[in-house]
């Protein structure tokens, strides 16, 4: 069992001890600790949105949350079946204090997790989480008396609102869609995208929409994280009907990755890089991706004489960053895409209405758009400490023995050469340390990570570390 709390939110298995798995104990504190910060930060009538993929925990979570906010005197809008995007886009719309989306993202279905919103719909800060796990851990609470309760208001089919908004960006362009004709295969992981993605697609004029775990079960056909190694199913569904791409996300859809005409994989790197040369192509302006996203977004950026900008890992850095550079474009290298026309977060609806566009425009298949791109490889590895280790000193003497190369360490270490770049970043909840490599060549890209393990292994004999 497994529970994690962060100041990103709460996230566990559902079933086992308190404090040991997302117990209904702990979803209550967490639940009071939030209503309370909600509280502290505005003038009352108080006010949340709520909504929740499809796991089978989602109701029961949902009543936990709902009723520990009702009696801290805060109103609950439920939005029912949902996705993050949508609760995103909610909150503001109904001038809510914060919104709560029960989703635990690309984990199993035995997991579930509160992730945290403020008022603009935006998730909470660095401050702002570890108030709230402080309140949490102290139990310190304070609820209302009985006339004072909140109460809880359906608000269903907010969904359609987010896709009329998607429709009236003036860069989606519907009737060049509706002409290409296109077929195509949705995997929906039996989640909420099961249900919105091909309403999303009917709705711009995809001709032809193939569904494959499309019931919003929420239970999980494949592992639900969208990465080539669980796409089998799409990618043979592509090949069977001659689709002209297949579509995947994640159970909140805030992750989107393709499948071209001919089976292979678009690669979810790359979903950040298309959107963003359509959208460059159209306006000028920044980019912006995570320190861990492929070099690819900066290439096509420069190449458009626009400037890119990285960011920490974080939807919340990279939101931050955008705002500071102004960026037109942003996200994350897995499959995030965040077009701040709309809002301020990762959507894999708004990411799928630009592709599309993108797509139909150009006249070219989807194998044919991704061959435009220049092609990395990323490799993704991790080496663990033995408890206890001092992780700052590791990567600060990394950064000690390439220092004349360009560093960058404003989450953790990344080093960059010619090409090619390593970045060495420490996990918030486990002994280890993630090493991510990037060049335009798949071994080179593997060796580079071998070379940065061996010099933490290094590292750690010198300074005898135990």
């Amino acid at each position: 069992m497994t529970l994690i709390k962060s100041i990103s939110g709460i996230r566990g298995t559902i079933g086992g001890k308190v404090s040991e798995s997302l117990s209904p104990i702990d979803v209550v504190q967490f639940s009071a600790a939030y209503g309370n910060w909600i509280k502290s930060k505005n003038e009352g009538p108080y006010s949340v949105v709520i909504g929740r993929d499809a796991r089978p925990s989602g109701p029961m979570i949902f009543k936990l949350v709902s009723a520990t906010l009702n009696a801290l005197g805060i109103d609950v809008l439920d939005l029912g079946l949902s996705t993050t995007p949508t609760v995103e886009m909610a909150v503001p719309h109904y001038e809510a204090n914060g919104g709560i989306i029960l989703t635990a993202s690309h984990n199993p279905k035995d997991w579930n997790a509160l992730k945290l919103l403020d008022k603009e719909g935006q998730f909470i800060d660095a401050e702002a989480g570890e108030w709230i796990v402080q309140h949490a851990e102290n139990q310190d609470f304070n609820f209302e008396k009985v006339d004072r309760i909140g109460e809880v208001n359906k608000k269903r089919g907010f969904i359609n609102k987010h896709i009329e908004a998607i429709l009236d960006l003036d860069i989606v362009n519907r009737e060049a869609i509706t002409k290409r004709e296109l077929k195509v295969v949705v995997d929906g992981v039996n989640s909420s995208g099961g249900v919105f993605v091909p309403m999303l697609l009917k709705t711009l004029g995809v001709k032809e929409v193939i569904e494959i775990h499309c019931t919003p079960s929420g239970r999980f056909p494949h592992n639900p994280e969208p990465l080539p190694e669980h796409l089998e199913d799409l990618i043979q569904a592509v090949k069977k009907h001659r689709a002209d791409l297949g579509i995947v996300v994640d159970p909140d859809v805030d992750r989107l990755a393709f499948v071209c005409e001919d089976g292979e994989i678009f690669g979810e790197e790359y979903t950040l890089v298309a959107v963003s040369d359509y959208i460059l192509q159209h306006k000028p302006g920044s980019t912006v991706s995570n320190m861990s996203s492929t070099r690819a977004l900066r290439d096509i950026t420069e190449l458009a004489g626009q400037s890119y900008h990285s960011a920490a890992v974080g939807e919340v850095n990279v939101v931050a960053k955008m705002k500071e550079v102004g960026a037109i474009i942003g996200g994350e290298g897995n499959g995030g895409v965040i077009y701040p026309e709309l809002h301020y977060g990762r959507d894999a609806l708004v990411g799928i209405a630009l592709f599309l566009s993108h797509l139909a425009t150009q006249g070219v298949t989807c194998s044919g758009l991704r061959s435009r791109f220049p092609s990395y490889h990323i490799s993704k590895n991790k080496i663990s400490l033995t408890e206890g280790m001092n992780t700052d000193l590791i990567l600060d003497e990394i950064a000690r023995k390439y220092e004349k190369n360009e560093i960058h360490r404003e989450d953790g270490v990344k080093v960059g050469f010619e090409k090619d770049w390593v970045h060495l970043r420490k996990s918030n909840t486990e002994p280890i340390i993630r090493i991510y490599s990037e060049s335009d060549s798949e071994t080179t890209a593997n060796n580079l990570a071998k070379k940065f393990i061996d010099d933490i292994r290094e590292i750690i004999r010198e300074k005898k570390m135990s």
